[in-house]
C-alpha cells in the first residue's frame, strides 16, 4: 500500500481515511505535529464516551443524566424548544424524584402492562372460538404490542 492509499474498506468514514493518510506520513512528523495529532483524535472521540451511559446509576439519578444528556444534546442542535422542555423536565426530577416512588411508579406501569396483556390473551382467545381470520390476526397483533410494553416497563424497572 502507497503512503496516503486509503484501504477500501474505510472509505465510507472519511474522518478515518484522513487520519489514515495522516498516520501514512507519521515518521516524517515532528513533535508538535504528533500532540496535534494526539489532540485532534482525542476530541474525535469524546462524543463517543460520552454516549455511553453512566455505569451504576439507577433510578432518579439515572433519570436526571438521562434529562442531562438531551439536554446537553439539544443545546448542542441549538433546539431551543426541546431545550426548554428538558429543562422543565430536569427541574421537576430533581425536586420530586426519590427512589422509592419511582419504583413503585414503574411497578404499577408494569402491573397495568400484565393487565392488557392478560386482556388482549382473552380477546385473542375469543376471537379463536369465533374462528374469524382477520380478527385472530388483529388480536394477536394487539396481543404483540402489549407484550412488548410490559418488556418494556420490565427493562424500565431494573433501570
Amino acid at each position: 500500500m502507497e503512503p496516503g492509499s486509503i484501504p477500501t474498506g474505510l472509505t465510507e468514514q472519511p474522518q478515518v481515511a484522513s487520519l489514515q493518510r495522516y498516520l501514512a506520513y507519521g515518521a516524517s512528523m515532528n513533535f508538535p505535529s504528533r500532540l496535534a495529532l494526539i489532540t485532534v483524535c482525542a476530541l474525535l472521540c469524546t462524543p463517543l464516551m460520552a454516549a455511553e451511559d453512566a455505569p451504576g446509576l439507577t433510578g432518579c439519578a439515572a433519570k436526571r443524566q438521562a434529562i442531562s444528556d438531551q439536554l446537553e444534546q439539544a443545546r448542542a442542535n441549538g433546539n431551543s424548544d426541546q431545550q426548554a422542555g428538558l429543562e422543565t423536565a430536569l427541574s421537576e426530577v430533581t425536586s420530586n424524584c426519590n427512589d422509592a416512588s419511582l419504583k413503585k411508579e414503574r411497578e404499577n406501569k408494569v402491573l397495568e402492562a400484565r393487565h392488557e396483556v392478560s386482556k388482549r390473551q382473552a380477546d385473542l382467545e375469543k376471537a379463536m372460538s369465533k374462528g374469524d381470520p382477520d380478527k385472530i390476526n388483529s388480536r394477536k397483533d394487539k396481543l404483540a404490542e402489549s407484550r412488548k410494553e410490559l418488556q418494556e416497563a420490565l427493562d424500565e424497572l431494573d433501570k
